[in-house]
């Protein structure tokens, strides 16, 4: 169930990396690079605090990558503002994209439900979730629904880093994990591939020394189990929130959902 809910909730929580209005609406606060949008509006509800804190939080950015940015961004804008900017961008991606649905019944009654689910779920031990949890539910259906999925989003992720974090496994060491368990090179992954190579090599390597890579470089069978049971447990920390809702409504929830996010999928590609 949390994975099935977690494809449909996906695609709506990840709109402001994968449409362009939200970056637009940050552009126009004053930045003039992509990344300083996405630290400044993900960062934003902890408030200003100093990059080692987001980049504990955020888990998997190499050493350096986070300060670059933190607190450089709140030189050219506020969390406030940016709160704003990037929820009004999310909501005007949602309604180019979705077109008609955003006005129907069945929309309005999926706002209800994810908003319900969560904001449901504990905040101990979930400090990305808890600082999205402290902001104000927006009035707007569609921007309800944006940030009922970012909640959920980041809930996920917070489970996420506990899951890496019980298999040992550091942040730049889960991208690895990723690319090698979709086939793909880790030299060729996208959140990793411009390391410098010594530095990749070395994550690489010590992954390789722990029995995780094999001599053909792809996963071996302890890596594959590793990256099994994170998921596993990622969804298994992911389901508290939907166990809110009846399974009746779960079910309506799905039903609402799956033609939403068929039409954010085919938007991104």
């Amino acid at each position: 169930m949390a994975r099935r809910m977690f494809e449909l909730v996906e695609p709506i929580g990840v709109i402001p990396y994968s449409a362009d209005e939200p970056n637009e609406a940050m552009f126009a606060l004053g930045f003039t690079n992509y990344w300083d949008t996405y630290f400044a509006g993900r960062a934003a509800p902890l408030g200003i605090v100093p990059a080692e804190v987001v980049d504990a939080l955020f888990y998997n950015f190499a050493p350096g990558e986070v300060a670059r940015h933190i607190p450089k961004v709140w030189r050219t804008t506020t969390p406030a503002a940016a709160i704003a900017a990037r929820q009004s961008g999310c909501a005007n991606a949602l309604q180019r994209i979705l077109g008609d649905h955003v006005g129907s019944p069945a929309f309005a009654r999926a706002a209800e439900l994810l908003t319900r689910a969560a904001t449901s779920a504990p905040v101990e031990g979930r400090p990305m979730y808890a600082a999205l949890r402290a902001l104000p539910i927006p009035d707007d259906v569609v921007a309800r629904l944006f940030h009922a999925a970012s909640l959920l989003r980041e809930h996920r992720g917070d489970g996420h880093i506990a899951a890496l974090m019980i298999e040992g496994i550091g942040g730049l060491e889960a991208h690895v994990l990723l690319a090698l368990n979709l086939g793909m090179p880790a030299e060729r992954f996208g959140r990793i591939h411009h390391l410098p190579q010594a530095q990749l090599a070395a994550v690489i390597d010590g992954m390789r020394d722990r029995g995780l890579i094999g001599d053909d470089g792809g996963l071996s069978d302890l890596g594959g189990a590793v990256k099994q049971r994170v998921e596993a447990r990622t969804d298994d920390l992911a389901a508290r929130p939907y166990e809110s809702l009846s399974p009746d409504e779960l079910h309506e929830l799905m039903a609402a959902l799956e033609p939403l996010a068929s039409l954010l999928l085919a938007a991104s590609d």
